[in-house]
């Protein structure tokens, strides 16, 4: 049995309406965007859900969370072309690397943030996982990419659209405390009470996220250019970002709507 290609593609911290206000000529290719919303508001825990089978969701009323779970799973078959997976075939690992190798996929991970190197759990089934050298590195992800007859899933996660958003050495507002944050967790002395943003900061920022969705859209052209028509894509991000609403930037330890909103697409090339 032939099954698809998986092209995982996780743009980290592109909020919904960054993703809308971008023209993304390519991935309008894969289907019409959603908003959903991730089930959690910062890269790590998101991630693990990725690993898990779970994608960002709708928020649907009126139903049981198991119901919308098992309905999750069972996408796998229409995006794996494998109609028999089903839900005990996660257990106990809950690990969707996991189940893929058993049915035959080569299971390669690609990753920016820190957060995810290749230490923590996320790597764990993966057969290949790296974290790249760069911040901004989506172009050199599908330089290493390659389709060849065995069932390939990619997991990428991509640096671009996350703060600081530099694409070009751009002269962006620096917000203390953001960059390099996990190196100097134990050097600089915590910090607490209001610190205000400016407005015009913050609108800069915005509008530079937008345009990192743009520049990703035009790699996954790129990348288009390269898969095989059995090659099922899906798009979406792992969280939200605040740009100064309501006194947030960033996102992490915030409850807020703009943290939660995600753009989700997935589809094959016609």
């Amino acid at each position: 049995m032939s099954f698809n290609h998986i092209v995982f593609i996780v743009m980290d911290s592109c909020r919904y309406d960054s993703f809308t206000a971008a023209k993304t000529p390519n991935i309008d290719r894969l289907g019409q965007a959603e908003r959903r919303y991730s089930y959690a508001s910062w890269t790590a825990p998101s991630h693990h859900a990725f690993a898990m089978g779970m994608l960002p969701h709708s928020s649907p009323k009126d139903v049981f969370a198991s119901e919308v779970y098992k309905d999750e799973y069972a996408q796998w078959r229409h995006r794996t072309g494998n109609t028999e997976i089903a839900f005990k075939e996660f257990l106990p690992d809950l690990s969707l690397p996991k189940v893929l190798r058993k049915i035959g996929y080569r299971t390669v991970a690609k990753v920016s943030m820190p957060v995810l190197n290749k230490n923590t759990l996320i790597s764990r089934d993966f057969d290949d996982y790296k974290l790249m050298k760069h911040h901004n590195d989506f172009a050199g992800m599908i330089e290493e990419m390659e389709f060849p007859d065995e069932p390939h899933y990619y997991f990428l996660n991509l640096g671009e659209t996350h703060y600081p958003y530099m694409l070009s050495g751009a002269d962006l507002p620096h917000i203390s405390g953001l960059h390099g944050a996990l190196k100097s967790m134990d050097t600089t002395p915590a910090t607490s009470g209001k610190q205000g943003f400016d407005p015009g900061q913050m609108e800069m920022l915005r509008l530079q996220q937008i345009k990192c969705v743009e520049y990703v859209d035009s790699q996954i052209g790129k990348l288009m250019e390269l898969t095989p028509p059995n090659t099922h894509f899906i798009v979406t991000a792992d969280h939200g970002e605040l740009f100064g609403e309501d006194g947030y930037f960033g996102h992490g330890p915030i409850m807020h709507e703009k943290c939660f909103e995600v753009p989700f697409v997935e589809g094959r090339l016609g």
